[in-house]
């Protein structure tokens, strides 16, 4: 029963919650409508390829606090992100199966991702993918190095 404040939230999420009061009900059902195209359309290219690949971030790992917002910029760290993790959000809305697994590694020590892609139920492929490329390059042991 409480009403949500600025001071409950952390400043991207009140700033995104803002925004979302201004869209009216009608675009916000376009909106879903046409990610569920996307998801449609993303079903019949895992009709023909069972992997799609892609780098899991835009540009090398950024230093603590790059996708932080503040209360003079709000959305930085969603402006931030936009170009940072261009690749993942896709299937964070179509809800498909997908995996980083760090195949490259800086000469900082820092792991680069490659993200692998499945069909919808299509886990059992990424496990088996990711089993076959742990064992032609391994990382488990790997560790960046630590700085806080």
């Amino acid at each position: 029963g409480k009403t949500p404040t600025a001071d409950d939230f952390e400043i991207l999420t009140w700033a995104l919650y803002e925004l979302g009061q201004q869209v009216p009900a009608g675009r916000y059902l376009e909106a879903v409508a046409q990610l569920q195209l996307l998801g449609r359309t993303i079903a019949q290219f895992h009709q023909r390829y069972d992997i799609f690949l892609t780098a899991t971030l835009g540009a090398a790992p950024v230093e603590l606090g790059y996708l932080a917002s503040t209360p003079e910029q709000p959305m930085l760290a969603f402006e931030r992100a936009i170009g940072y993790v261009p690749y993942t959000p896709v299937q964070n809305v179509t809800g498909q199966p997908a995996m980083s697994v760090p195949l490259y590694w800086t000469d900082a020590g820092l792991p680069l991702g490659a993200h692998f892609v499945a069909a919808y139920n299509g886990e059992a492929t990424l496990f088996r993918l990711a089993a076959q490329l742990e064992e032609a390059r391994p990382w488990a042991g790997k560790r960046p190095p630590v700085s806080a």
